[in-house]
Parts: C-alpha cells; structure tokens; sequence
C-alpha cells in the first residue's frame, strides 16, 4: 500500500503537474487513510472500509471541508489505481460525499482595503498588501513568483497557478511604481545577505518569504480593522471589485486561473448581496 501511494504521489508531479503543497496534501489524506485502516494490502481494502474511514472522520469532528478534501484524495488514488491495474476493484467508487453548506466568502470594502493600503507599511509589506488585491494572486503563486515573471515596461507579471497552469496578470500604475521601489531595496538585502535566490520577496530577515510569513503578515492587518483576514481574502474582495465596477465574467476567470467559470460565478452572487446589504441599509428592510 504505501509503495502504491507512492507511485501514485510522483504520478501526480510528474505527469500532472501539481505543486509539492498539493502532493504534500495528497500524501497526508492518504497516509491518514492507511494508519485509521491498517490494511495488509491494496487489494483488501472494501467499501465499507471505506465508509467506516469517512464515518470516523465525523466523529473525531473534522470539518465537512476536510472530510470532503479526504474523500477527494481517496477517489482519485483508487481510481488511477484501477486504471493501472493495481486494484481489482474500485472501493471509493460510490462514496457518498457530505454537502458542504454555501457560504459566500468574506469580502471587504473599499474603504477597508484604502485603510489597509494606507497603513505605515514597508516597502516589502506594501507590496504584498498590493499584488494580493491589485492581482487577485494566491499565497503560493505570491510566494514563488520570480524577476523573469515580472515585465514592468509591458506591466505585466506571469503567474504559475495551480497544476502549474501559466496566466498573465496586468499590473497597474501604483503596483509597478511599488515594484520599481522595491527592487533596489531587493538588491541590498541580497547583497547584504549574499543570498543566492530568483524569487521576487525577501523577507527583512533574509529568507524567501513563506506561506506562514503571508498569513501572519495579513493576519495581523486586519486587526488594524477588527476582522479576521487572510490572503485569499484580498483575492475574494480583487474578484468582487471587479465584478462590482462592471468587469466581464470570464475576463475575471481568466485573472483568477479559474478552470471553470461556475467558481468565478461565487463572486456575482457576493456582489448581489451586498448591492441589497447597501439597498437596504438605505431605505430600510421593507
């Protein structure tokens, strides 16, 4: 079992493409999976093995999220297994999947996010503060993105999303002029440091920014406006603003790396709501 999972785990690097969080996602779910069931081989495993994992994710209180993100990996692990002929029988073929209940992403406003901008920032934290809004871009995309992705003459960035799947994100006037700023003060840490990197964002430390340094970053901005945020929640409130200021739906799916344009269509539903939030709050809940 283990040596399947991983074949399975350097199948999905090499022939699709995910990212080494993915994979690592991947590797977790099923690892999980194989220490709750214990099974001697790949072939024993059953259906209700199957259920009975599921069923004890629910009560050890997972959350519907991360039980549907498990059931995900076991779907797609047995399902290239029965493809390559590993397992006689697909287990997780029929499993049945909790609803996870709609929930409209939290979003902020433009003056919360002018606040945010205009905050005493430095020059590292105003650039992320503006690429995370002004570029819709993801904490991984943001984290890996290099000098050869950046034109500033075209003002243009190339953008790795998810599965590795490339998309070009313009960049406005005030994100260019902060990049500009930027990267001599990038020069001095790299040379005071003698660090040795082509990512874009050097933390003031001296270490390629992480996942963890964006998170604790934007955590603690929005304090600063009593709500909890994170930075995809910079790249909800891109995506609304947008659609909100007339942007053309698959324009806004092609900004994002979006697949498929129903997941682009969650923000027309997020600004309808605040049109009758701001509606209502004008003439009255009547």
């Amino acid at each position: 079992m283990l040596q399947a999972i991983s074949m399975y785990l350097e199948y999905l690097e090499l022939e699709k493409g995910l990212s080494i969080n993915s994979i690592d996602a991947y590797r977790r779910d099923l690892t999980s999976f194989l220490e709750l069931t214990n099974p001697n081989n790949i072939n024993t495993i059953t259906r209700q093995q199957v259920n009975r994992y599921i069923r004890d994710l629910k009560e050890n209180h997972y959350t519907i999220t991360s039980i549907i993100r498990k059931i995900a990996s076991l779907r797609g692990f047995f399902k290239w297994a029965y493809a390559t002929g590993l397992t006689e029988t697909n287990p997780a073929l029929a499993i049945e999947q909790p609803k996870l209940p709609k929930k409209l992403p939290k979003v902020l406003n433009l003056t919360e996010i002018e606040t945010l901008l205009k905050e005493d920032l430095n020059i590292t934290e105003h650039l992320i503060m503006e690429l995370l809004y002004s570029c819709g871009f993801r904490v991984s995309e943001l984290i890996n993105l290099k000098l050869t992705d950046i034109d500033i003459h075209s003002k243009y960035i190339r953008c790795f999303g998810k599965g590795s799947k490339e998309r070009i994100v313009p960049i406005g006037e005030t994100a260019k002029s902060i990049i500009e700023d930027y990267l001599p003060y990038r020069e001095l840490l790299i040379s005071k440091f003698n660090l040795q990197t082509k990512r874009l964002l050097i933390s003031d430390t001296g270490h390629e920014l992480t996942r963890q340094d964006v998170y604790k970053f934007i955590r603690k901005q929005g304090e600063k406006i009593h709500k909890h945020i994170s930075p995809h929640t910079l790249r909800h409130t891109f995506a609304t603003h947008l659609i909100e200021n007339g942007a053309d739906l698959r324009i806004v799916q092609e900004l994002l790396g979006h697949s498929d344009v129903s997941t682009t269509q969650l923000y027309t539903h997020i600004s309808k709501k605040r049109l009758k939030e701001v509606y209502f709050a004008i003439n009255g809940n009547t």
